[in-house]
């Protein structure tokens, strides 16, 4: 017989060599570990501290705790079931053993299955009950165009475009984190769900319930923390290419802007403005002075943001001293190179704290004393140049085992340095996360994406699935990154199209590696080595973009109050800026369906245009408010589909309130 017992405000069951734990974890939330190690590790992982309380009964050999509005019974046989506190069941364990309960089988097929493998630890594959008509929707950055992930399988590892965060959110009014960062799986079967993790010590998971998806997000964005508020340069356009070469051709670029009457609020240095990877400083020779740089943007109203990569090259300054420390990623096998780019690099260890510190030190020198705040924490997943996962050692474990938290640990380390000098409103903009980054102020962008409708696609239902993850700021390459000729009429409609749509994410950001290449200017190690696209500025797209482009980014600086009031509510709990029409309006069924129109607040309904030689598209408004288009003033009753045309000077866009309507008047 299982031992059943409280302790304190946990429920803790004992069969065997299995130790399951089920305690409240924040509002509405129930956390849930198992091991069959002697003890429980003690790591939160992505969660914080919680002190909620439960109510707790036990029955023999069956037991009951709740915590809000969700319950989990524990029956005889050992099976978890989750239930909303008025008797809806919301979730339950895939169990098919033998037992004295209803739920036998002789299938012999755990829910929990913690199976040993070689060194100690386990394989975990936790299994639960599939709902057909269940609709999924979340887990961070993947690149496909489904937003509805019932039928899908992920990987939950990080690569160059895809962020895995493990949090999942059902229509049945229910939010689920995998609160564990191994290398692993996710499926959403027809038959099952299953989670895997290829390697760990125990499982850890944590449910919510909750009446509305505001509602669940509001308690997982609690437990996993919020982002800081939004600084104001923030909110309006940025101007980036790969890349400006050198100090005077990036304010040249500043400068034009200036001198057209176009706001600018955020330019960005690229890689290779440094003499070696590993260094975090300037290149003198093309950047001889940069805190005259930094004060001169600073004069005209425009943030500097400047690269920085983790890798070290072997040959750099640095290089030994962090060796010595223990401050690198290890290589299990083979030579101690894991990324290959201009030299032979390794990564810093963004899981050890004392090589945070090391490298964030020599950021402060080298940039933040001369006035750059705000950083590109690239290459964040890291980007092995092979994703063997198992080939890698991190302070904090094996990369099987805790591989995924590699990028919040990134984002923490510049977090932490710049709170420490002062800072109230941190921002860095990273290439990957996982559950919990935004509380380090992550900005996320969707990675080195192709210039094509198709990725657009993509990159529309990665956006809001990572706003559901519970990331809030998000972003893309405007125009996609890799591809793009400057003369190119087809790639003008791309641009301008996305523009249009990047006018209404949480951050507005021109990049992209355009063509033609333009070559290196030098063979030596430093800042000459590397090539760099054609022009990517607003002006370099003929006499048809310009105006077009122009006139979004005067539209998104009308925007800043509204922008700011969805920044200041993403602070304060946790409710993304863009987020899918359901959010807001969930008891209309049919928004659980749209795919290809989004919320931005609470106001403004967005329907981006994403096929070429568009003409018109339909867009679904919402039952229960009447609905404004911007631009002609026409007024709709919520609850029907309406079609419009898409000139290719706007997208279309309804609001639902007067007030924001004039925002859009120029």
């Amino acid at each position: 017989m299982a031992i059943l017992k409280q302790v304190g405000n946990r429920l803790v069951r004992e069969y065997d060599l299995e130790k399951l734990w089920i305690e409240p974890w924040g509002k509405n939330g129930l956390r849930v570990r198992a091991t069959k190690h002697f003890q429980m590790e003690d790591q939160d992982w992505a969660l914080l501290p919680s002190d909620a309380s439960a109510q707790i009964t036990i029955d023999g050999q069956k037991a009951e705790i709740t915590n809000g509005k969700i319950t989990a019974k524990i029956a005889a046989s050992g099976k978890i079931t989750f239930w909303r506190v008025d008797g809806t069941l919301l979730l339950e364990e895939y169990l098919r053993q033998e037992s004295s309960d209803e739920f036998s089988s002789l299938l012999k097929i755990d829910a929990r299955e913690l199976r040993p493998i070689m060194g100690g630890d386990y394989s975990l594959t936790m299994r639960f009950e599939s709902n057909r008509k269940e609709r999924l929707f979340g887990m961070g950055q993947y690149q496909q165009d489904m937003m509805n992930l019932k039928g899908t399988s992920l990987e939950l590892a990080q690569r160059n475009s895809q962020a895995s965060v493990p949090f999942v959110l059902s229509d049945l009014g229910y939010g689920f984190l995998w609160n564990n960062p191994a290398i692993g799986r996710a499926t959403f079967g027809t038959n099952r769900t299953e989670w895997y993790a290829a390697s760990t010590k125990q499982m850890d998971y944590w449910i919510t319930a909750g009446d509305t998806p505001a509602e669940i997000m509001h308690s997982y964005s609690e437990v996993t923390g919020r982002p800081p508020m939004m600084p104001e340069y923030a909110m309006g356009f940025w101007q980036c290419k790969l890349r400006y070469r050198t100090q005077e051709e990036l304010l040249e670029v500043a400068r034009e802007y200036k001198r057209r009457g176009i706001p600018l609020s955020v330019i960005v240095i690229d890689y290779f403005h440094w003499p070696n990877q590993g260094t975090w400083d300037f290149d003198k020779e093309y950047w001889p002075d940069p805190k005259a740089m930094v004060d001169e943007l600073r004069e005209m109203g425009i943030e500097l943001m400047v690269s920085i990569w983790p890798t070290v090259d072997s040959r750099c300054e640095n290089y030994q001293e962090m060796l010595e420390h223990g401050y690198l990623v290890g290589t299990d096998r083979g030579v101690r190179t894991q990324m290959q780019f201009l030299g032979n690099e390794t990564f810093y260890d963004a899981t050890n704290a004392g090589a945070r510190e090391y490298v964030w030190n020599k950021a402060k020198e080298h940039y933040y004393d001369l006035g750059i705040r705000t950083y590109w924490l690239d290459v964040a997943e890291p980007e092995y140049s092979t994703y063997d996962f198992d080939l890698y050692r991190y302070s904090m474990g094996s990369n099987m085992q805790v591989g995924n938290i590699y990028p919040a640990m990134y984002a923490k380390g510049f977090y932490d340095g710049l709170v420490a000098a002062g800072e109230t409103e941190p921002l860095n903009l990273l290439r990957c996360a996982w559950a919990g980054s935004q509380r380090y102020g992550a900005l996320v962008w969707s990675g080195d994406i192709h210039s094509s409708f198709e990725s657009m696609r993509n990159q529309f239902a990665a956006g809001l699935n990572m706003a559901v993850a519970g990331i809030p700021w998000w972003t893309t390459d405007i125009g996609g990154f890799n591809g793009g000729w400057t003369d190119d009429e087809d790639f003008h409609e791309l641009l301008i199209r996305w523009f249009q749509y990047g006018t209404f994410c949480p951050v507005m950001r021109l990049h992209g590696y355009r063509l033609p290449y333009q070559p290196p200017v030098s063979n030596e190690v430093g800042g000459g080595m590397c090539d760099s696209g054609a022009d990517n500025e607003i002006w370099s797209f003929g006499d048809e973009a310009y105006p077009i482009l122009k006139e979004h980014i005067e539209l998104r600086e009308r925007l800043r109050p509204y922008i700011r009031g969805l920044m200041r509510q993403a602070h304060e709990d946790g409710t993304p800026p863009m987020r899918p029409v359901f959010y807001d309006y969930p008891e209309d069924k049919l928004t659980w369906d749209l795919e290809d129109e989004f919320m931005f607040g609470p106001s403004l309904l967005v329907a981006p245009v994403m096929y070429a030689k568009m003409t018109e598209r339909s867009v679904y408004l919402p039952a229960g408010k009447q609905w404004i288009n911007v631009e002609t003033g026409d007024v709709y009753e919520g609850g029907q589909t309406v079609t419009v045309p898409t000139k290719l000077e706007s997208i279309p866009v309804f609001a639902n309130c007067q007030g924001v309507v004039s925002y859009f008047k120029k």
